[in-house]
């Protein structure tokens, strides 16, 4: 997994405001049909990672799990996140590419 790459990708895609972060707002993204991918931090409490990856599932939403919060929070410049939802399609392709 190139880190650089795809930690440059989510920072352009949250540049463009094209990402929400927090759980519960990623959730709610995930409910109303928005959110085109989602990064769950490897490091999140097995509460959130349950809830976000049962909400991925059920809505039909791909996930990937990244190293940990402090390179998720870092790639979009702000404080430690544990779950970025991505709400743009392409940005999602591409990230979806780079984390595989």
């Amino acid at each position: 997994m190139n880190e650089r790459k795809w930690m440059s990708l989510l920072g352009l895609a949250n540049r463009a405001r094209k990402i929400t972060s927090g759980e519960e707002l990623s959730i709610s993204d995930i409910r109303k049909g928005k959110a085109k991918l989602v990064l769950l931090s490897a490091d999140a409490s097995a509460n959130t990672t349950k809830k976000v990856t049962d909400k991925c599932k059920s809505y039909a939403v791909p996930y990937k799990i990244v190293p940990d919060r402090e390179l998720l929070g870092q790639a979009i410049g702000k404080e430690a996140r544990v779950v970025v939802a991505v709400l743009d399609a392409g940005f999602a392709k591409k990230l979806l590419t780079l984390l595989d």
